[in-house]
């Protein structure tokens, strides 16, 4: 496979991508050569790469990280590629994977295929054709835009009003729904309680109720009660915000900061 070559020979599509937002990419490779061709032959499709090289790294980052799209190498030490794929569909159903295998057999390639990949292709091969396969696999995500979220272990499917943790569904009402559905559009910014109020509502917030407050802590007790990660924390003077890190450091929204309402509990 010569892979370093192609490389230099490979057009560059940053220009003709350059207004759109960038996609984030794993690489799963224990072939630490062959992942940095990967990697630099990847970035000229304007993509942004991370690199692991053992299937236990790729598990940890994949459940930290929302990633677009997994590359992943089936002979990976401490985790192998099969393993990890089984273990990471429950908790990312949505997520592309795209396998690399020296096995070419008809057998291998339904075993691959029916343990959650969705392509795959066969070594040696060219980085063309990856980077041809990569850019189908990123248009069917393209194609339907904003409709699934990923927050750490947590899953949203806009369209049929699902809500996953852990691969356990959430039972939520309506308006709990559009409360966590705003949230979490907006994973890792503070939402303030009348964007909350009009996203859920449809009307404004005028600092005199606490029905935002009230509708959080239904939430937040289904969601994070019993999880030993919380996702859901208050931000004082402000709103909520889902995030992962229990004190993420956040620059204010660019909102006006409205009167705080009766203030519920806490992380």
């Amino acid at each position: 496979m010569n892979v370093e070559s192609e490389v230099s020979e490979q057009t560059s599509v940053s220009d003709k991508t350059s207004s759109r937002p960038r996609e984030r990419i794993l690489v799963a490779e224990d072939d630490i050569a062959l992942a940095h061709c990967l990697q630099k032959g990847l970035a000229r499709e304007n993509l942004l790469i991370d690199l692991v090289h053992d299937g236990l790294s790729a598990w940890q980052a994949a459940q930290v990280d929302q990633y677009d799209l997994l590359i992943l190498d089936l002979n990976l030490p401490l985790l192998d590629g099969l393993s990890l794929l089984r273990k990471l569909r429950p908790l990312r159903p949505h997520l592309p994977v795209l396998v690399l295998t020296g096995l070419s057999g008809i057998e291998d390639r339904v075993q691959v295929l029916d343990s959650g990949a969705d392509d795959f292709l066969s070594k040696p091969f060219s980085l063309f054709e990856l980077g041809a396969r990569v850019r189908a696999l990123l248009r069917r995500v393209r194609g339907n835009p904003g409709r699934t979220i990923c927050v750490s272990d947590m899953f949203m499917d806009r369209d049929q009003q699902r809500v996953e943790r852990c691969g356990k569904r959430i039972p939520l009402s309506s308006k709990e729904f559009a409360v966590l559905e705003c949230l979490m559009a907006n994973a890792g910014k503070p939402v303030t309680r009348s964007m909350i109020m009009e996203s859920a509502w449809g009307t404004p917030y005028d600092g005199a109720t606490n029905l935002v407050d009230v509708y959080v802590k239904y939430v937040r007790d289904k969601v994070d009660g019993g999880a030993t990660e919380k996702l859901i924390h208050t931000v004082r003077g402000i709103g909520y915000v889902v995030a992962q890190d229990r004190n993420p450091v956040l620059a204010p929204p660019p909102h006006r900061t409205e009167p705080e309402a009766l203030a519920l509990s806490g992380d």
